[in-house]
């Protein structure tokens, strides 16, 4: 249904993007796709590179005077440090003795070493450009054509900070009204709804910034107005709950998922786990007064909010360097140091949203079809009068 390729280095002339599947005569709006680029830029403790530039989209082709075509849609993300990598990022041959910024001294917990061995490079350039997380604004340029496409269906994404470190939110802030979470202002520093918890939140970033260190936290990703129906039981690979789930996974720093509260229903009995099942005659549709499940049964969506918390682990480049060993003379040696952040925690909210936006997407076309925008409103349509009339 939909795909979606990136490439591009931290360091290269800039990301490109190519999405396949979006319907013809979705209205794209680019303002709106530079601003979710914006929102992933901030944060308290991203980096100087946050400084120096400002991510916008430039739409190489699949639109037409501000309409998508249906046809595969290409885009680019400018590195406006280009200029001071053109000689070690060249795709040509490189002057004489010129410096190429080879490094040799992976960095525990990147893909450094790992990605070495596999690719039998000694240089980790090779390696570390293509997995930094500045490929992650390419997937949230795509996340965001996906908002517009959802947008049509009333769908919207938001995330917010649950904890940065050992700072976390009171537990009246637990489960927050998807309306706070959507309200929450984009240029905040944290993007916390607890304002007693920013303060120490902010105060565990300084602490970390100012010992070389760097820190991790968890984020809750949420989507309101998802009908149910999208994923399937019938094959692994349908379920939208395990879709979702390798879609996070695959976010740079990531390293569990929870979907609802998976991690303190395996502590409960089954009695106050499952939601219960209520019907409003009025509305003519089923609901749960509980959302344990976080919108997902079965593989299945099922009409309520989509809810899940992402973990994300400290920023692999510290500024006071691991113990690493050098490739090359295999002797001991500190982790080499490029320029990062302190902590990411909002900054991978606001990815996890744009993978959200685009696993739901991809549920749309599979489970409506069309290749035009209203052809796919037209069966919407006729879907939920089914429901209705169930």
């Amino acid at each position: 249904m939909l795909r979606f390729l990136t490439a591009g280095e931290s360091h290269g002339r800039c990301l490109t993007g190519v999405i396949e599947g979006l319907p013809g005569g979705l209205p794209i709006d680019v303002a709106q796709v530079d601003a979710q680029l914006h929102r992933r830029q901030l944060g308290y403790g991203r980096g100087g590179r946050m400084s120096i530039e400002r991510d916008t989209l430039q739409i190489t082709s699949g639109v037409r005077h501000g309409v998508t075509l249906g046809s595969p849609i290409a885009f680019t993300i400018e590195n406006k440090d280009w200029e001071h990598w053109q000689v070690p990022m060249s795709a040509g041959l490189a002057p004489e003795g010129a410096d190429l910024r080879r490094v040799t001294h992976p960095r525990p917990g990147h893909a450094d070493l790992a990605g070495a061995l596999k690719y039998q490079t000694r240089d980790v350039r090779d390696v570390l450009e293509r997995a930094s997380a500045r490929e992650t604004a390419a997937r949230v340029a795509v996340g965001a054509f996906c908002r517009l496409f959802l947008s049509h269906f009333g769908v919207e994404i938001g995330s917010h900070t649950v904890a940065v470190g050992d700072a976390r939110i009171a537990e009246t802030f637990g489960n927050l009204p998807a309306e706070t979470v959507l309200a929450l202002d984009p240029a905040s520093e944290l993007r916390c709804a607890d304002p007693e918890a920013v303060p120490r939140m902010i105060a565990q970033i300084d602490k970390a910034r100012s010992e070389g260190d760097t820190l991790g936290g968890i984020a809750e990703i949420l989507a309101v107005c998802v009908p149910p129906g999208l994923g399937s039981h019938i094959q692994w690979d349908r379920r939208m709950d395990a879709q979702i789930a390798q879609a996070m996974m695959s976010v740079p720093a990531v390293k569990a998922v929870e979907i609802g509260d998976g991690i303190a229903a395996a502590n409960r009995p089954g009695s106050r786990v499952h939601d219960e099942i209520s019907y409003d005659a009025r509305k003519k549709k089923f609901f749960r007064k509980t959302n344990n499940a976080g919108g997902l049964e079965g593989g299945i969506t099922n009409g309520e909010e989509i809810r899940l918390k992402i973990f994300v682990k400290p920023v692999p480049t510290l500024p006071k360097a691991l113990n690493s060993v050098d490739i090359d003379s295999k002797n001991v040696s500190k982790a080499s140091v490029e320029r990062s952040d302190t902590c990411v925690v909002p900054a991978a909210g606001v990815v996890g949203e744009a993978m959200l936006a685009i696993t739901l997407a991809n549920g749309f076309l599979e489970k409506f079809g069309g290749d035009s925008l209203k052809e796919i409103q037209t069966n919407y349509a006729a879907y939920q009068r089914l429901l209705n009339e169930y």
